[in-house]
């Protein structure tokens, strides 16, 4: 079986996880959980909770540790999963940020999968 908390996945596909591995993931801390989608689409259908807003269009400054717009709970050495409407916006921000040098990525694809897999969903 597969650690989702060993080295990462450095060099290869951005892993999609099940929202019970996400749980799992986030009931022992220490995550990142993003939502990559535009902020109009969070107004319709709201958040996971505890998630952060980073559209991938500007994903990657936000999550380059050089540049002066970056988010600072985005660390290198710091799982991260990543999720949007459908997956497809979710794992291309996964391939961005391993080809920032990011160890642990992951992509739990669309929301509607996730709130109806019952991560809590926080709206406003």
């Amino acid at each position: 079986m597969m650690s989702l908390f060993g080295g990462g996945n450095r060099g290869r596909g951005v892993p999609v996880i099940s929202p019970a591995q996400a749980a799992e993931m986030l009931r022992a801390g220490d995550v990142v959980l993003v939502d990559v989608r535009e902020p109009a689409e969070l107004a319709q259908t709201g958040r996971l909770k505890g998630a952060i807003n980073l559209p991938l269009a500007t994903l990657t400054e936000r999550a380059d540790p050089a540049s002066p717009q970056h988010e600072p709970a985005l660390r290198t050495d710091r799982p991260v999963i990543l999720y949007c409407a459908s997956g497809k916006r979710s794992a291309a921000g996964g391939q961005a940020l391993l080809g920032l040098g990011y160890g642990a990525v992951y992509n739990l694809g669309g929301i509607a999968a996730a709130a109806a897999a019952g991560l809590p969903v926080e709206r406003g």
